[in-house]
């Protein structure tokens, strides 16, 4: 896909990494399409870029139809949209589980189920679907977050091939610990010890490649965890034994901290 000229819809554009994509994409001449829960949020960056904004909450459904309705024919759909979602199963309300799995699952299905039709009648298009290496790696405390960045893999690998040979595909981004923005800068909290981080620019270079190659799968994380990642997700028994003591649990420790406060 050519980025320059697209209709972009891009959710979850209110926050560090949204905004982040949403310039990188406006680089390359991209027509955006912002979308977040509150359009006051967005309108200083949709003045900035000439974008136009749709607000919706993704937690209802009614609001996902509304945003499909209101921005029907994308030729790129970046679902970027996620609540972090961490913390122990047991202190989340029925109330709350039902919204992560809302904002981190069903919406971004829902937008591809919706959406890709279109896509497919033109015969060209890209879904890049923004997970986690949490999709592919389970630590402490991360059940709910990781139920949702589990499923929205397992979501994106199988979609690809259902789309294969249409012109629509279907790519899966999943950054590691990013500095400056996501969890950490909104929580305080600081990457375990040795842990290498990220840039939001190498989100934005990871979706780029990932529109313009028709990628199957971009880790944006470094070298090591990337390498940590895969044989997590070959051997959980083993990465359950690592990771226990581990300077990773004083840092989810703190996240937790900090969004049970925030909920």
């Amino acid at each position: 896909m050519r980025i320059a000229g697209s209709t972009v819809l891009l959710t979850g554009a209110a926050g560090g990494i949204g905004q982040a994509v949403a310039r990188g994409l406006a680089a390359k001449g991209a027509k955006l399409v912002l979308s977040g829960r509150r359009a006051d949020a967005l309108e200083a960056l949709a003045d900035e870029l000439g974008a136009r904004v749709v607000a919706a909450d993704l937690a209802d459904p009614d609001q996902v139809d509304h945003l499909t309705a209101e921005c029907p024919d994308p030729d790129i759909l970046i679902a970027n949209a996620a609540l972090p979602s961490s913390g122990d199963l047991l202190d989340y309300t029925p109330e709350q589980i039902d919204r992560a799995l809302a904002v981190n699952l069903r919406a971004p299905v829902m937008l591809a189920r919706t959406l890709a039709p279109r896509m497919v009648a033109a015969g060209r298009g890209q879904i890049v679907l923004v997970g986690s290496i949490s999709g592919k790696a389970a630590t402490k405390h991360s059940s709910l977050y990781s139920a949702t960045k589990f499923g929205l893999r397992g979501f994106a690998l199988a979609f690809r091939q259902d789309l294969h040979g249409t012109g629509v595909g279907v790519s899966l981004v999943q950054p590691g610990a990013v500095r400056d923005a996501g969890m950490f800068a909104a929580t305080g909290a600081t990457p375990p010890a040795g842990v290498r981080t990220v840039s939001p620019d190498q989100v934005v270079t990871g979706v780029v490649r990932a529109v313009e190659r028709d990628l199957c799968e971009v880790n944006v994380a470094p070298v090591e965890l990337k390498a940590l990642s895969a044989i997590a997700g070959q051997f959980p028994g083993f990465a359950e034994k690592v990771q226990r003591g581990s300077s990773a649990e004083r840092t989810i420790r703190e996240v937790v901290a900090a969004q049970r406060d925030r909920r």
